[in-house]
């Protein structure tokens, strides 16, 4: 019986290919206003395959309730003014975050 040396992917490779996509995504970081007056702040341009872990670490750093919908994040409230330093902490570039 002969073993298998390799299966897959290694992992370094893997973490490489997550920070490449990280840096040439374009993020695109918006406000909405909902019904009753609530505001929630929708983030798009997050990759599918990460995008439940960034979420669950906005809405711990942010102490908000939040969601994943069709390729973008909702977070309640209004956090425009915080979101890009805890994106670039995350591992995006600056330069492709976008605050409108």
């Amino acid at each position: 019986m002969k073993k298998k040396l390799f299966e897959g992917l290694p992992s370094d490779i893997t973490n490489t290919i997550e920070a490449i996509e990280k840096e040439t995504q374009r993020i695109v970081v918006r406000v909405e206003k909902r019904s009753y007056g609530k505001i929630v702040t929708l983030i798009e341009g997050i990759p599918k395959d990460t995008a439940e872990e960034t979420l669950k670490t906005l809405k711990k750093k942010l102490g908000c309730g939040g969601t994943y919908k069709d390729g973008i994040l909702e977070l309640q409230g209004d956090h425009r003014s915080k979101i890009k330093d805890l994106l670039v902490n995350l591992g995006f570039k600056p330069e492709n975050i976008e605050i409108e």
